[in-house]
């Protein structure tokens, strides 16, 4: 399985550096708000009030944005990405596809 967690880790941070990710609570929910979001991760040891208030702006007032809880930790997306979070984002529908298909979404 470490295989498989380096491409997933690999996908995410080419995904911020093309800058189509948010990190952090603030930037995910605005990129929601403004229907940039297509694809909403939260680590493992993320808490429940993110996951359910992720969830739920994820899902509100029609939209059906995927939420997948991940079995990576926020030291594991601090490596991929360069900043320590429990939720972000992918804002681009070609990087959200495949993201999905690396955890088994899809």
């Amino acid at each position: 399985m470490p295989e498989m967690k380096d491409k997933q880790l690999g996908m995410l941070g080419l995904c911020r550096k093309a800058g189509k990710l948010s990190v952090g609570h603030d930037a995910v929910i605005q990129s929601i708000v403004t229907s940039q979001a297509k694809l909403c991760l939260l680590t493992a040891d993320a808490s429940q009030r993110l996951m359910n208030e992720t969830s739920h702006s994820a899902s509100f007032e029609g939209k059906s944005i995927p939420v997948i809880v991940t079995n990576l930790s926020m030291e594991d997306m601090y490596h991929a990405v360069g900043t320590k979070a429990a939720v972000l984002s992918v804002n681009d529908e070609g990087f959200a596809k495949k993201i999905m298909q690396l955890f088994g979404e899809e």
